[in-house]
């Protein structure tokens, strides 16, 4: 994120936490990141290491992870705050997520912006609940974990493309 060239979404309301508003800030832009490095690694024919697991076995499949834990994070905070559900759709199948990724994500980000709004700060710290796959969180822990989670694979796509551009698979 280039601060001189960064300018919030019209559409962000003010937040009664500014640390929630600005993790949403970065998730956003971190998400848009992904999703760059997502088709230039598809452009440059990178292929994903072989793997058992279900979520990594193409392309595509990488891609409605990231996109679907985008929407399952929120709507896990949602619920564990007690808040109505966030009202996201569900993400495209592997079969058209990769031309409907750039819609949907816009989608996705705008129901992300309203929800957490108006959330008091010390609600995103105590108390802690169970997650989807059985580990405790405060909900703060949560969306830092959602913050990272497109980082983490936008960083892995990088590293598979400079691998193979350094062996000359590019």
């Amino acid at each position: 994120m280039q601060e001189e060239h960064y300018r919030p979404p019209d559409d962000l309301p003010e937040f009664a936490y500014r640390g929630a508003r600005t993790l949403i800030l970065l998730h956003e832009n971190y998400l848009r990141g992904f999703l760059q490095t997502w088709q230039a690694a598809r452009q440059a024919g990178v292929s994903l290491p072989a793997t058992r697991d279900p979520e990594y076995v193409s392309d595509e499949k990488l891609l409605v992870h990231v996109l679907r834990c985008a929407r399952k994070y929120l709507e896990w905070m949602c619920h564990a705050l007690q808040l109505p559900d966030p009202d996201i759709d569900p993400v495209p199948d592997v079969t058209q997520v990769e031309t409907a990724a750039g819609a949907y994500l816009e989608h996705l980000l705008e129901r992300w912006r309203q929800p957490l709004a108006r959330v008091e700060q010390e609600r995103f710290f105590r108390p802690e609940f169970q997650s989807w796959w059985k580990v405790d969180y405060c909900v703060e822990a949560m969306l830092e974990h959602a913050v990272v989670h497109p980082l983490r694979h936008q960083l892995q796509l990088r590293e598979l493309m400079a691998s193979a551009t350094a062996t000359g698979e590019c």
